[in-house]
């Protein structure tokens, strides 16, 4: 199913519109715009506020949220900003702190969709690997599949995450 923004309300909607970019290692700094969007942005769990600070590279303000949700999608958060900082050994960390997460499965179909094939059922520590090499390629096929895997993984988790609601 195609991620849709506006289901998420018109706030989230307008955060997701603002222009970024989902690279593999995250450098961006929040805007002036973006701060007041999100300062705007009641009505959403943590779990989403550290997701849309994920999407849009701020890994202070992510991390901040994530560190202190004790539960598998707060140490989701926090892994994949940690294979985005990057710090391959810190994110293993935090995906073992996930363990085996609700989204991995439709994670596998979607990655292989995307051209990221490995066998058997998903493996984020063989997909931190995958980032740190395809980080060493920048603009090769296996960076444009890392970055589309690593966009497919953040709407599957924010998804999970919004529909949540804690």
């Amino acid at each position: 199913m195609p991620f849709d923004p506006n289901a998420y309300g018109p706030d989230v909607a307008a955060i997701l519109a603002v222009t970024h970019s989902m690279p593999l290692v995250a450098s961006a700094a929040p805007g002036n715009k973006l701060r007041g969007m999100m300062q705007e942005c009641r009505d959403i769990s943590m779990l989403m506020r550290s997701g849309l600070w994920t999407y849009h590279s701020c890994f202070d303000e992510a991390h901040k949220i994530a560190q202190d949700i004790h539960n598998a999608e707060g140490s989701y958060w926090h892994a994949i900003l940690h294979r985005r900082e990057p710090d391959a050994w810190n994110s293993g960390y935090w995906f073992r702190q996930v363990g085996v997460h609700p989204v991995f499965a439709e994670l596998r179909v979607e990655a292989e969709a995307l051209g990221y094939t490995k066998p058997g059922k998903w493996d984020p520590i063989a997909f931190i690997d995958y980032c740190e090499e395809a980080r060493e390629n920048s603009g090769s096929a296996e960076a444009q599949i890392a970055c589309a895997v690593t966009l497919a993984e953040w709407q599957l988790l924010f998804d999970y995450c919004a529909r949540k609601k804690s």
